[in-house]
């Protein structure tokens, strides 16, 4: 007899479930249930562990299953990881049906102001992350997940790609360092995720391989490669156009602050020639620069500062580690009355000489070149989003 566990242990058990898992010779399927909802649900349970076990083929098999208020989702995943580390050479999924909520897409130059991170392998982070807005959820294969957990982590990303309403927010998976996040792929590519983040990328080749494996599931998902090192920095406008499907580009510090050899401060003198190697190398490329997370969740101006410093340096969108920091981002990355105003000339000079069929756009004496126009339109669209401008301000004017 082979037995198995999966699950979390200590506080962070809530809304997830501890599987104990022994494969006999004989016997038949001997259930142990354990739920602070079995007046309500344990039925259901009950009939959720037999299909699974049906489904895999499992006759004979003895399972302790401690129920913490775990959704299906959460319940499967963590069953199908129990029987696949007792026998391995099952390459089945057992998958959740998809909600018409997770069916939406998303779009190359979608705002990427505020990306909130989830550890992989915590269903109760999931559940209601959506709800604080931010533009990007990523649910995170890599550092927040013990190597013993990695396919526990999958199992349950995948299911939570099917299964969670993240309310719009761009569905972001942050994979493992190559080769391992090649196989991260096969397990979330097919669940309509939208953007999958490349830790600690060094070269185009790391992109290119990420590209080709993503290809062959023939999905189309945009790609931000996060720039962690020093060579990383070096290569970084190589990186940024590796792939039309890099929308942007991130940068990590910690990792990027240990590489040098150099403690990370929060004046970040140690890391200003990286950031801006990493934001013009990023507008080089014409995709998206994304600054590094900022660790104290507990300093609100501290937050406001560095996000302020980041968009002085150019780049449109920061990383977070909780949701108390995302309302915080958006409103530092909204545009400042006088960037508004200024972006209103402009769009209104733009729309005029469309209208009188003018090659040339020109705001005074002065000429307006196709990218000053284009992030002009930015501005008034980011405006508009943050409640800054009304949708149909030209026709007020």
């Amino acid at each position: 007899m082979k037995k198995v566990t999966v699950g979390i242990l200590g506080e962070k058990k809530n809304l997830d479930c501890n599987i104990e898992l022994t494969i006999k010779d004989s016997g038949g399927i001997e259930i142990d249930l354990k739920s602070r909802v079995e007046a309500f649900y344990g039925d259901s349970i009950r009939k959720l562990i037999h299909t699974e076990l049906s489904f895999f083929g499992i006759k004979n098999v003895r399972i302790t299953v401690e129920d913490y208020g775990a959704l299906p989702f959460v319940i499967q995943a963590r069953i199908e990881t129990a029987i696949k580390r007792a026998i391995p050479d099952i390459n089945k999924e057992f998958l959740p049906e998809f909600s018409d909520k997770c069916l939406y897409g998303s779009s190359r130059d979608r705002f990427r102001r505020s990306r909130l991170y989830l550890p992989g392998n915590f269903p109760k982070f999931m559940i209601n992350a959506g709800i604080h807005n931010p533009d990007g959820i990523i649910l995170d294969l890599e550092d927040s997940v013990a190597p013993s957990e990695k396919d526990a982590a999958r199992a349950l990303i995948r299911n939570a790609l099917r299964v969670v309403n993240f309310y719009s927010a761009e569905r972001m998976v942050r994979i493992n360092q190559l080769p391992m996040g090649l196989l991260d792929l096969e397990w979330v590519i097919p669940h309509n995720t939208h953007l999958i983040l490349i830790p600690k990328c060094e070269s185009a080749d790391t992109v290119k391989q990420v590209d080709e494996k993503i290809k062959e599931t023939k999905n189309d998902v945009f790609l931000m490669p996060i720039v962690e090192s020093a060579l990383g920095v070096i290569n970084s406008y190589e990186i940024a156009k590796a792939s039309s499907n890099v929308v942007a580009l991130a940068i990590g510090l910690e990792d990027y602050t240990a590489d040098i050899g150099t403690p990370r401060t929060k004046e970040g003198k140690e890391s200003f020639l990286a950031r801006s190697m990493v934001v013009n190398a990023a507008h080089a490329a014409g995709v998206q620069p994304i600054d590094t997370v900022f660790s104290d969740v507990d300093d609100a101006e501290g937050l406001r500062e560095s996000i302020l410093e980041a968009k002085s340096l150019g780049f449109v969108g920061k990383g977070c580690i909780h949701p108390r920091q995302i309302r915080i981002i958006h409103e530092a990355f909204a545009p400042t009355e006088e960037e508004i105003e200024k972006a209103k000339r402009i769009v209104n000079a733009f729309l005029q000489a469309k209208e009188k069929n003018l090659s040339v756009v020109s705001l005074g004496s002065k000429m307006i070149d196709p990218p000053v126009v284009k992030r002009a339109e930015k501005i008034v669209e980011l405006a508009i989003k943050t409640g800054k401008l009304d949708e149909g301000w030209r026709n007020n004017e």
